[in-house]
């Protein structure tokens, strides 16, 4: 089926104005099958377009009462002429459940055969499930039925009532985008509260129900104090009725912000312990998606070229407002540390592209910009641009955007309209060097005879003004900040050049590169432990990756460094991301991984000897250890209870990390995997086994086959498997599979659609071997036109990689 197009997409738009669409749906099914019905009233300004749908069988079309010919349907897509000044459509089709995540989600319950739906209609989704104009500027109001068993609940994007047994009622939306679109249908159990007259509520699994009535008051409170802040910072209140937050199975990413009703990842409710970063993280995405409300939903962009508009300023202000008004911490720091150095990657990948890009791409082609640039990259702009603006200004020409768009759709020129109008100068050019160009410039700092220089470089014609502080950080870790505006290709700072270590953008307010000075590189084992701020500390760490990365410092120094000051790390978040770049990164790429992860488990073993009992950190250091040691007795003695270090519980998640180390250590086996999913008879549970299995040497084959074959296998668990198959440690178990990758990964694209597609491969790609051979077929497949984009963009991210793994090599040995 072919993509839209952005000229297809405005031609329809000029042509064609929604008043309402009424959607019904027929859940009482018991095949992999339902019923929708779609009554679309619209006004024409041409005599014909067309509908979209993407049904097993067509049923009916009817326009202004004359049946048409279902058999006209191609492609997705079902022709309308003859069209009138106003029209009704009525459209019945028969549509799939999906297993995908996209369209209308179907997923049974491993812990007692329970039954559960919900709806994703982001970018191409919504015609999976019901009939409509899919595109994000034809918005219309919504009413919506459901038939569905007796003992299930439905929610949806206007407040649900229930009509008769099986049968709901959702009360008129507002005007909505397509891909807002949802109903969330099933015997979920539901919590309920109220804060300032917004009806609130939570949803689960019924196997969920004890750990989402544990974490209720948490999740609760941290939407009472975002709403607080949104309602303080923006003019408008939230407009959308209810507020439910639905924790769902088998969804493809973090959130979707549909108005009324944000669908959530069910692993968000947490079934076993959590440090303190997981629930910040779990905070900030529940900010997120309560800041679309605003930005994304009440005013949408026009074309998905702009879906930074919705993401960045989502991105943004999550971090922001998680920071000032809720009760988590630390938010900035994570930003820097995980979202910024997943952005800085992206940035400088080959498939690179400006944070609001040119509408050349599809629909499809744009769901690969949902990426560390339309999130990551965003957030760090404006939060550049609120710094220089200030925040009078900034917030000024946000709510005279948001109030002048309501309801509507708008453009990045609207936006800076604004902004201009609130007081912002110069704008058009600021837009044009952070928004429309791609890459990012590199800042490094010069000591001289007389202080501080700082140098910016640039790949290209850009010359990005930085608004920053630099500091100077004296042997015990006392900090001297200066602020400076970068504004020149070198600027002399008034710091003194005696600093035992200088750090450029120390309160992370850029987008750039930084690198430090060799005496600053030299002193850090001795002076990063004493850095108070956390923000900082990650600052240098995103410089020390980036650096090994560029093959400017030998990785070996760079795991000295996490050797030298891992001892002294207070934040979890921090040891937490250091331990997956280790094992994503250096640990069997940059290094071989036999000759260098046991110093890193004897350093992670260290740490865990002496951290508080009970302690997040003491989570995080575990969680590290246990990937990282080879004391196969050690982990079978936790697993059966002798031997844990104080305070640190053996619980499900845990026993299955335990298990999956150990598959990888030859020290057990698949009857050990079914005894331990035995213990836990959960759809988690399900997922753990898949990935352990993954895991076994002559579970290989099965694993691979489902992935590259198995259209029927849910998400989480899909992902699951790939994550499992690929270890370093196993290397010549899995080498007949590597060439396989570029042979197999594109029947994928042909099985399914959507973000799934992109988020198997960049799992299942042989990231861990580092080969300069497998530069030719990386190249042919990202060439193979006939290959769907998703696929090829993430094997252009693994080849991207790859280059930089094999001159890490090639420079270092």
């Amino acid at each position: 089926m072919r993509a839209l197009t952005v000229e297809e997409a405005r031609r329809r738009a000029a042509d064609l104005t929604v008043r309402s669409y009424q959607v019904e749906f027929d859940l009482t099914g018991s095949g992999n099958t339902f019923v929708t019905t779609s009554r679309i009233r619209f006004g024409a300004a041409s005599d014909s377009s067309w509908v979209d749908v993407k049904p097993e069988r067509l049923h009916a079309v009817e326009l202004n009462g004359t049946s048409l010919d279902v058999g006209l349907l191609d492609g997705g897509r079902f022709p309308l002429s003859g069209l009138q000044a106003e029209n009704e459509l009525v459209v019945t089709a028969e549509l799939k459940y999906s297993a995908d995540g996209e369209g209308l989600q179907r997923s049974v319950d491993a812990a007692d055969g329970r039954v559960y739906t919900y709806g994703m209609s982001s970018l191409e989704s919504a015609p999976r499930y019901f009939p409509c104009f899919d595109q994000p500027d034809l918005k219309a109001p919504y009413t919506i039925s459901v038939k569905c068993p007796e003992d299930w609940v439905v929610l949806g994007n206007g407040g649900a009532t229930p009509v008769a047994p099986g049968e709901w009622k959702l009360a008129e939306t507002k005007p909505l985008s397509t891909y807002f679109v949802t109903i969330v249908a099933g015997p979920y159990h539901l919590i309920r509260s109220e804060h300032d007259g917004i009806p609130l509520g939570l949803a689960c699994r019924q196997s969920l129900k004890q750990h989402l009535e544990r974490d209720a008051e948490d999740l609760f409170r941290t939407t009472r104090e975002a709403f607080d802040e949104y309602h303080r910072m923006f003019r408008q209140r939230y407009p959308f009725g209810e507020y439910w937050q639905a924790f769902v199975p088998d969804f493809n990413l973090g959130a979707m912000e549909n108005p009324g009703c944000v669908t959530f990842a069910d692993h968000l409710v947490f079934r076993s312990q959590a440090t303190e970063a997981e629930r910040s993280t779990r905070a900030r995405i529940i900010v997120h998606e309560m800041a679309h409300m605003w930005f994304g939903d009440l005013v949408t962009m026009k074309w998905w070229n702009d879906m930074w508009l919705n993401e960045s300023f989502a991105e943004y202000m999550a971090h922001r407002v998680s920071e000032d008004a809720t009760s988590y911490g630390g938010n900035w720091t994570d930003f820097a540390f995980v979202r910024k150095w997943w952005g800085l990657q992206t940035d400088q990948s080959s498939s690179t592209h400006p944070v609001a890009p040119d509408s050349l791409k599809d629909a499809r082609q744009s769901l690969d910009d949902f990426d560390g640039i339309s999130y990551a990259k965003g957030a760090a702009v404006l939060k550049q641009l609120a710094k220089y603006l200030g925040d009078d200004v900034f917030l000024k020409g946000v709510n005279a955007h948001l109030e002048a768009h309501e309801y509507g759709n708008a453009d990045l020129h609207e936006f800076i309209e604004k902004l201009t109008e609130a007081g912002a100068d110069d704008l058009d050019n600021w837009s044009q060097q952070w928004l429309r160009t791609s890459g990012l410039d590199t800042i490094t700092v010069e000591r001289t005879a007389s202080g501080v220089v700082l140098h910016r470089t640039s790949p290209d014609a850009s010359r990005r003004l930085h608004k920053l502080s630099i500091g100077g950080y004296d042997e015990t870790g006392a900090a001297t900040l200066v602020d400076v505006v970068l504004d020149q290709d070198t600027v002399e700072v008034a710091l003194s050049n005696d600093s035992a270590v200088i750090v450029p953008d120390a309160d992370d307010d850029t987008w750039a590169k930084i690198r430090l000075d060799a005496t600053s590189l030299a002193n850090l084992p001795a002076v990063l432990p004493k850095i108070a701020d956390g923000t900082t500390r990650a600052v240098i760490w995103n410089s020390i990756r980036d650096t090994t990365a560029d093959a400017e410092l030998d990785p070996r120094l760079a795991l000295d460094l996490f050797l030298a000051t891992i001892q002294h790390e207070d934040s979890d978040i921090a040891v937490g991301s250091l331990v997956r770049w280790l094992e994503d990164r250096v640990l069997g790429g940059y290094l071989d991984y036999d000759e260098y992860r046991a110093p890193v488990a004897d350093a992670l073993s260290n740490k865990l000897a002496s951290t508080a009992p009970g302690s997040s950190l003491q989570l995080v250091t575990a969680r590290g250890f246990i990937v990282t040691t080879d004391d196969a007795e050690l982990l079978k003695s936790w697993l059966d209870g002798a031997g844990i270090p104080a305070g640190l519980e053996i619980d499900a998640d845990l026993r299955w990390s335990l298990v999956l180390r150990l598959v990888r250590l030859n020290a057990l086996g698949a009857k050990d995997i079914d005894a331990e999913l035995a213990r836990d008879k959960s759809t988690e549970g399900v997922n753990q086994a898949a990935r352990c299995r993954a895991a076994l040497p002559d579970g290989k084959e099965a694993a691979w086959t489902r992935i590259m074959t198995d259209s029927s296998v849910g998400v989480k668990e899909l992902l699951a498997a790939a994550e499992g198959f690929w270890h370093p440690g196993q290397a010549a178990i899995t080498a007949p599979y590597v060439k396989r990758f570029f042979t197999d990964i594109a029947r994928t694209g042909e099985i399914r659609a959507g973000m799934v597609v992109s988020l198997t491969v960049h799992r299942i790609a042989p990231r861990l071997a580092i080969d300069a051979e497998l530069i030719g077929p990386a190249e042919a497949l990202i060439a193979d036109e006939s290959v769907v984009p998703g696929i090829r963009r993430q094997t252009a991210n693994f080849l991207d990689d790859l280059r930089r793994a094999v001159e890490v090599r090639r420079t270092f040995g």
